[in-house]
């Protein structure tokens, strides 16, 4: 096997486990799939890859090394995903019953459909005010990818792995916009909406509470 094909067949066996593992980017991609239907899904899905590239970049770059070790800029990146997490569960507590059988694409008569720019935002800003990437893609392209391997390959590996995760959540969003799941949502949207504002906030207080290692 040619050493590059090794490589991210290497990259991938590790990643297919933070794919599926549940976090705030899951949770993000599941509360826009209920209560703004399967259209800011997919858009929030290519938010989420969208700032997987953004970690890869300047993990590549050399700037994860810095981060990582700076207490002061970890910190601003931590606190920032913090508030935005606490932001997000505040807001999905406080949210009324969503009917999701009104339109296929979750808007209701009288409401405005999210606009994709902003359905894009969340799920880039879910992903990119975590610090948990800059640790986990330092620490596996440094263990896994050679120092000599090419700067646009590595990216190349990034490519991979963004689109991996934009097919998980793409899929993600359709199962949970099918008809019959969309049904079973809307009966229970506000209890969802609450659970999922817990689980935001638990997230939230999860990540203030750590450290750089």
């Amino acid at each position: 096997m040619h050493p590059y094909l090794f490589e991210l067949a290497s990259l991938m066996a590790i990643f297919a486990f933070a794919i599926v593992s549940p976090g705030a980017d899951l949770a993000m991609v599941m509360r826009q799939s209920i209560v703004n239907g399967r259209r800011s899904a997919i858009i929030t899905s290519f938010g989420v890859g969208t700032s997987l590239m953004f970690h890869v970049t300047y993990t590549i770059l050399g700037l994860g090394l810095i981060i990582s070790q700076s207490i002061y800029l970890f910190n601003i990146v931590k606190w920032c995903g913090v508030a935005y997490l606490l932001y997000i569960g505040v807001k999905s507590l406080r949210a009324g019953k969503t009917d999701m059988t009104a339109h296929a694409e979750g808007v209701q008569a009288g409401e405005k459909r999210q606009s994709g720019l902003k359905a894009f935002g969340l799920g880039f800003a879910a992903n990119a005010l975590n610090p948990k990437p800059v640790f986990f893609f330092l620490s596996i392209f440094s263990t896994v990818v050679s120092a000599h391997t090419p700067i646009m390959v590595k990216f190349g590996y990034g490519l991979v792995m963004a689109s991996c995760l934009i097919l998980w959540f793409v899929g993600v969003s359709m199962f949970m916009t099918t008809p019959k799941m969309r049904a079973a949502f809307s009966r229970a949207s506000q209890w969802i909406d609450r659970a999922s504002g817990m689980v935001f906030i638990a997230l939230g207080l999860k990540l203030a509470t750590e450290k750089a290692a």
